[in-house]
């Protein structure tokens, strides 16, 4: 019996999908400008904050690829599994992220659910307790940001599992 990549008996699972497009290649200023707003984006923040966000943009958003590039991504910069497990419910499991994380992540969910009521009050004004303005601004853009890299994701289907982090020491 073969194997994937993943060490996985092939017949036991779904087929890999295709991806519908390689849009990074079809639009290259597009994507070397996303890479310069991610890099922006990031500035003066917590480097675990930031992939605790982008996790939690991304399971709301349905996008395999950045959850999986993500998910990598914190625990190669030293995030637990079961704070990252717990993430899909964070309301019932607060105790394990700091109010700051919280306060993150509830901004988070307002900023990519638009729909669901704009960015109320409370949400914005409980961050703005825990984040300096400037910190603020850099989250907001942050959380722009993982938006933007969950759609571009979600509707080429770009394809989850193959992402591989860097080494965070170098």
């Amino acid at each position: 019996m073969t194997t994937n990549e993943h060490n996985h008996p092939t017949s036991d699972y779904a087929p890999e999908h295709s991806p519908r497009m390689q849009w990074a290649e079809l639009a290259p200023d597009v994507f070397k400008a996303m890479v310069r707003l991610e890099t922006a984006s990031r500035k003066g923040l917590d480097p675990i904050l930031v992939e605790l966000v982008k996790i939690r943009a991304s399971q709301l958003n349905h996008c395999a690829f950045c959850l999986d590039m993500h998910t990598k991504d914190a625990l190669a910069a030293g995030e637990s599994v079961e704070r990252i497990v717990q993430l899909s419910a964070w309301e019932e499991s607060r105790h394990f992220y700091t109010e700051k994380e919280v306060a993150a992540i509830e901004l988070t969910e307002a900023v990519t659910v638009l729909t669901d009521g704009f960015v109320p009050d409370d949400v914005y004004e409980k961050a703005a307790k825990h984040f300096d303005e400037a910190e603020l601004a850099q989250l907001i853009a942050a959380i722009t940001v993982i938006n933007a890299w969950n759609r571009f994701s979600v509707a080429t289907r770009m394809v989850p599992g193959h992402y591989a982090p860097s080494d965070p020491k170098h």
